[in-house]
């Protein structure tokens, strides 16, 4: 008897992300989800250098941004309750100091940029196609920063504009890096401040953008991975659901990401995977006694790892 339905996911057998694969992760907070577990596997990465970025207009951008050396000046920031910021970025680059502001974002572009010519995946997590237009300066946000709703007029991206921005965001990267492979997802959290009916609205955008796109270019280089179609099917249940019933728990993340490392990561990782875990794990470990012979032997043995870890990829450090 099944008592799930499975959703079949393609397995890639080319070009899969191993340790020496540099990989961009951009978009909704799921991918920051999916980017810990490439932090936790000592993978290189990056991931979201502008903070969340909910919307395909935003990410834009961002590569937009990025691809041209946009330098952010004084011009580009405003001051809400002391905090300095931009409807650019999300919120974690926002700070007291307008100078530390400017150098975070030039510093993030600068980044983004130096990863996005070298990366070999990219990753973009889609969260909404519900948008927010600044109407004083008509221009679409990244993120409001709780400056009050009159400021803006909110909108809904037809799935043609989604599918104009999602062309943009290919064409910008081929530009610089031809040979990435990209790989679009959607976001599995609700949107539910919009309304249920208003979420299921955006998201159905979202994945008709991204299959138009994947038809007309019909690149061996751009592809889908099925997170939303995975949560709404194969976990359709609200114990996968944190407390707010409307983001994946860990259990849930886990298990897509079980189904992303299944598809996407080269079988020669998983040794590696499970040495980098063995040590995650001894470095959380309490001892009762720090000065015992037993834990100091512990420790040996562990930088041991470590420094074996190191020989193979050289990039990696731990934190104790």
């Amino acid at each position: 008897m099944k008592f799930f339905t499975e959703i079949p996911i393609q397995q890639q057998t080319e070009n899969l992300i191993d340790y020496q694969s540099k990989v961009l992760l951009l978009g909704s907070c799921f991918v920051e989800n999916i980017g810990n577990k490439f932090d936790y596997f000592k993978f290189q990465n990056l991931q979201n250098p502008f903070g969340v970025l909910f919307q395909p207009k935003a990410i834009e951008q961002l590569l937009h941004h990025a691809v041209n050396n946009k330098v952010y000046t004084e011009a580009d920031l405003f001051c809400q309750n002391e905090i300095w910021q931009t409807y650019d970025a999300h919120s974690k680059l926002s700070q007291l100091d307008k100078a530390a502001v400017l150098k975070g974002l030039n510093t993030a572009v600068l980044n983004t940029k130096q990863f996005l010519e070298t990366a070999s995946h990219i990753v973009i997590t889609l969260g909404t196609a519900w948008v927010y237009r600044h109407i004083a300066s008509n221009t679409v946000v990244a993120n409001c920063h709780k400056v009050p709703q009159k400021a803006f007029k909110k909108e809904l991206l037809r799935s043609a504009e989604v599918e104009e921005s999602l062309q943009t965001i290919l064409d910008i990267i081929a530009e610089v890096n031809p040979e990435a492979h990209v790989i679009f997802t959607v976001s599995p959290i609700r949107h539910t401040k919009d309304g249920f009916v208003e979420n299921t609205r955006s998201k159905s955008h979202l994945i008709s953008a991204i299959h138009q796109v994947l038809e007309i270019n019909k690149s061996q280089q751009i592809h889908y991975f099925p997170s939303y179609e995975i949560m709404m099917d194969e976990l359709r249940d609200y114990r996968f659901y944190a407390s707010d019933l409307i983001h994946p728990n860990q259990v849930a993340i886990d298990y897509i990401w079980d189904k992303f490392k299944a598809t996407w990561l080269a079988p020669t990782t998983t040794v590696l995977m499970k040495d980098v875990q063995t040590i995650q794990t001894g470095l959380q470990h309490k001892p009762f006694n720090e000065t015992s012979e037993q834990h100091q032997k512990f420790l040996n043995n562990l930088n041991k790892k470590i420094t074996a870890i190191q020989k193979e990829l050289p990039w990696v450090s731990f934190k104790y």
